[in-house]
């Protein structure tokens, strides 16, 4: 393709023309025969003018080709100050909407394309022409540069439909972490911790991480602060089956309510009226809750509480600890038994007490 394009550009800039294929249907002219002692020497020397007269004719025409490439030159240096003086006055006028910079891009984009289109225009001589050719070439490059392009288009996407910001905290793909910074080809975000990682809890691990912005048009996006920055979490503890369970779940929770029901109340309720504005299910409890699921051996109290996205692990820690304590207490020794590690044995009796061989037991 780009052997096409610059071929076709060649021949436009150049004035030549392909060869006239009618004129194989004209009738051969005679053919004189040469003297045959001197047919090479005049072979060779036809060629020799042939390729003079040739390079001859390429350099008249790139001379004359001078001022109209000086021409072209200065209009695309027009072009580029232009672009830059309207990127300047967008960003100045639309400071404070975060999609001025996608459409300073684009506005930059487009005088850069005039600029250039207008240039080639006046080297060719032939606007029309020339379309065909831009046509190719644009072809070429959009194949060649695939990658860079999704990149700029998920980038442009991003500017517009706001999917994250420097600050965000998110994940996409398998990269979750922080967004430290957003540029026309990459982003890059400040990982954050999880199971297979150094750090296993959603903290920092100090490594910058950094991606295609091609990746917002392929992979899923999980903001977990861009309109509510709190998360809802979960702590697990086990008690034992014999335990007094409503009792249990009943302590538990007051014990959240004790440790997070202050910082939870407020959050909760603009988590309510967020989802009342999309229409959906907005019955959101103000304060955790506990739940009770048995299992094989123990049975589990779940806590359910919300919380700030950034301070999930040190919440839940000390929330673990609380729980911990509260179960601990002499008050609730046989209602919240914890549950410990269990093993059964089944004791047979001796082998004389069983019945002989062939002999039913009575």
């Amino acid at each position: 393709m780009l052997a096409v394009t610059f071929t076709a550009l060649l021949l436009l800039v150049f004035g030549l023309s392909p060869v006239d294929l009618s004129a194989q249907d004209e009738p051969e002219a005679p053919v004189v025969e040469q003297p045959t002692g001197d047919a090479e020497a005049l072979d060779a020397s036809e060629s020799i003018r042939q390729a003079g007269s040739t390079l001859s004719d390429l350099g008249d025409s790139l001379v004359h080709l001078l001022p109209r490439i000086g021409v072209g030159l200065a209009v695309i240096l027009i072009g580029a100050l232009l672009a830059r003086l309207f990127a300047y006055i967008l960003r100045r006028s639309l400071h404070n909407w975060r999609r001025a910079d996608a459409v300073a891009a684009l506005t930059s984009i487009a005088v850069y394309l005039l600029a250039v289109g207008a240039a080639l225009s006046v080297i060719a001589g032939d606007a029309r022409a020339l379309v065909g050719s831009v046509g190719l070439a644009g072809l070429a490059l959009s194949w060649a540069l695939q990658t860079p392009i999704e990149s700029f288009s998920g980038w442009l996407l991003n500017s517009f439909k706001g999917y994250y910001r420097p600050g965000d905290r998110i994940a996409i793909g398998d990269v979750v972490g922080d967004v430290y910074e957003i540029d026309i080809l990459t982003t890059t975000v400040w990982e954050i911790g999880g199971p297979d990682k150094p750090v296993q809890g959603a903290q920092p691990t100090g490594a910058l991480i950094t991606f295609p912005n091609g990746e917002i048009l392929r992979s899923s996006i999980v903001n977990y602060t861009r309109d509510f920055p709190y998360v809802w979490d979960e702590v697990t503890v086990g008690i034992a089956n014999e335990s007094d369970l409503p009792y249990a779940a009943r302590i538990l929770r007051e014990v959240a309510v004790r440790e997070l029901g202050n910082s939870m109340a407020q959050s909760a309720a603009a988590y309510a009226e967020l989802l009342k504005r999309r229409r959906l299910d907005s019955d959101v409890s103000l304060e955790p809750q506990s739940y009770v699921t048995p299992t094989d051996a123990w049975t589990n109290v779940t806590v359910r509480y919300l919380v700030e996205v950034r301070s999930r692990r040190r919440a839940s820690s000390n929330l673990f600890i609380a729980l911990s304590e509260e179960m601990n207490k002499a008050e609730h020794r046989g209602k919240i038994v914890p549950s410990l590690p269990r093993q059964q044995l089944d004791v047979l009796p001796p082998p004389e007490d069983y019945p002989p061989r062939g002999r039913s037991s009575q």
